[in-house]
């Protein structure tokens, strides 16, 4: 086992080091300059045919999601812990200044986002149940050719396998664990935690089997209902806290600005280099939305929308939802709320549901930052399960997909009951692995993105 574990931790350091996060950016700065800021200069448009028509009543056909439920299912698939304790870490490890580097991250991958669901949609197809299949793996097969189709079956068995990690067994986990957390608050001589785990573990299998049994347009119309309560649930109780706290406000925007670029005078010297401030900014910016990992646009491409523009103009929002939005509420929560937040140390929840706590209570804050865990984590794990079930499918045909997503629901189970550190390890390994295929055909297929945006934006014009 301390073999695994250490082979693991080496391949880690590669995957997600510096040359990696270079890349990362470096696509989306590519992707930026290429479309002449598409993100920036159009963001009023993307914003009215996004946001601006949530409200719209929309229709899909059988095996399709309607936009916004498409968008929904990769915002719940991606909004997760690393919107709570994944902001903390990059605080806490980095210093406030990280925040800064956060938005500089999402707003760089924005375009990524914008090109990688571009690309899903344009080079989709549908499987024998008439469900719309794309992503990465189809992008790759059908935008550079049948000989780099290795390269798709790459990606398909990193994202396959990441998904019973990270997409199953780590969010099951993350669900019970809270729980356990919230009895704990109230009752610290609890000690049925076992229990907890394994009917817990049952209730969340079979919650996940209907969901998925019910095919796509069943996983649509939960997300669709449930993503926005989560985020309005975790947004309204943040805000509360920076409003009772906006006092604070002008000094810890001060110390986000001085601490991206001088650290020692925000941290006292816990955190001591802008490269540091910088790595945890860029690294949990990342985690945060994904932009560039390849895994929303397999929900996107099951969308009923038939140009790839539009529906690409959801990951622009997507990623200014979760990162500039959901990230900042969440560093801006912690910073104005006065608690300690331990310098140089690794942040998690407990910071989140003090910082909480300096409103609603101890206790107060204990049960909103679990029931959001919660809500999270349950939104994950069918829309990452969506996401492996495409990838076995692209490997073995539409007869893996059932197997596949019974041995998801079994993995929820298994993730209610067991230790789950070396699972994340191992799943995160392979989350940063499947980047590696997506960047270099978002790279290769980039002129295709520049071609559809330019055809999009002549349309309109001569209307």
């Amino acid at each position: 086992m301390e073999i695994i574990v250490q082979i693991n931790n080496a391949i880690n350091n590669v995957v997600w080091g510096a040359p990696m996060l270079i890349m990362l950016i470096g696509v989306g700065i590519l992707m930026t300059l290429r479309t002449k800021g598409l993100q920036f200069r159009k963001f009023g448009h993307v914003m009215k045919n996004t946001v601006g028509k949530m409200f719209h009543k929309q229709e899909a056909g059988e095996g399709e999601m309607t936009p916004f439920q498409a968008l929904t299912t990769a915002l719940g698939s991606t909004v997760g812990t690393g919107n709570i304790a994944g902001v903390t870490s990059a605080i806490t490890l980095g210093g406030p200044g990280a925040l800064f580097w956060l938005w500089v991250t999402a707003l760089i991958g924005m375009c990524t986002k914008y090109s990688e669901v571009l690309l899903a949609v344009k080079f989709r197809e549908r499987n024998k149940y008439g469900d719309w299949v794309g992503g990465p793996m189809y992008y790759i097969k059908n935008g550079l050719g049948k000989n780099w189709k290795w390269l798709a079956v790459l990606f398909s068995i990193f994202a396959a396998f990441a998904t019973l990690g990270i997409g199953n067994a780590v969010q099951a986990g993350n669900i019970t664990s809270s729980i356990n957390n919230v009895i704990t608050a109230f009752n610290p001589d609890f000690s049925g935690q076992t229990m907890v785990n394994v009917v817990g573990g049952i209730i969340l299998a079979a919650l996940v089997g209907i969901v998925l049994f019910g095919g796509v347009k069943r996983l649509g119309a939960v997300t669709e209902k449930l993503v926005p309560v989560m985020a309005a649930l975790y947004i309204v109780t943040c805000l509360v806290v920076i409003v009772t706290h906006a006092g604070a406000l002008p000094a810890v925007f001060c110390d986000i600005f001085q601490g991206a670029f001088s650290p020692k005078g925000v941290t006292g010297g816990a955190v001591g280099s802008m490269f540091i401030v910088l790595t945890w900014g860029v690294k949990r910016g990342i985690f945060s939305n994904e932009a560039g990992l390849g895994s929303a646009p397999i929900a996107h491409a099951t969308t009923s929308e038939t140009d790839p523009v539009k529906q690409g103009m959801y990951g622009i929002f997507e990623v200014f939802m979760i990162t500039i939005i959901l990230c900042t509420i969440t560093g801006l929560t912690l910073l104005t709320s006065g608690i300690d937040l331990h310098y140089g140390v690794n942040g998690d929840t407990s910071m989140n549901a003090a910082a909480l706590g300096t409103v609603f209570g101890d206790k107060g804050g204990a049960v909103i930052i679990a029931i959001c865990i919660i809500l999270f984590a349950f939104s994950t794990i069918p829309g990452w399960t969506l996401y492996g079930t495409r990838c076995c499918e692209f490997l073995f045909g539409e007869k893996a997909i059932r197997p596949y997503q019974i041995l998801s629901i079994v993995v929820v189970f298994v993730g209610c009951t067991m230790n789950l550190d070396l699972v994340w390890n191992i799943a995160d390994t392979l989350n940063g692995l499947m980047a590696i295929p997506n960047l270099i055909a978002v790279i290769a297929l980039s002129g295709v993105v520049v071609k559809e945006t330019k055809r999009y934006f002549a349309e309109r014009a001569g209307k």
